[in-house]
């Protein structure tokens, strides 16, 4: 099972900060999507920094249009192919 997402916050444009229950913690940086689509929206840095923790999904959000697969963000912080986390996390 994916580790919950315990910490999630912007330190500047493009750049956030995650923290899981494992201690898997860093910086991702999304300048690769942003200025893309929905994504222009963090253009706004203050819109930007707004990111939280969807109590549903567990993932990281901005609002109800917006938010990220947290496979994938917790697979970057590991430097690891997201099909190495697949067994472990269907097992």
């Amino acid at each position: 099972m994916l580790p919950r997402l315990i910490d999630a916050r912007a330190v500047a444009p493009f750049l956030l900060f995650l923290r899981f229950a494992d201690d898997t913690s860093g910086e991702v940086n999304l300048s690769h999507l942003a200025g893309k689509g929905i994504f222009k929206a963090w253009d706004d840095f203050e819109f930007f920094k707004k990111v939280e923790i969807d109590p549903e999904s567990g993932t990281i959000c901005w609002g109800e249009d917006i938010d990220l697969d947290l496979l994938v963000l917790y697979a970057e912080l590991r430097h690891q192919p997201i099909e190495s986390l697949l067994p472990k996390i269907f097992a």
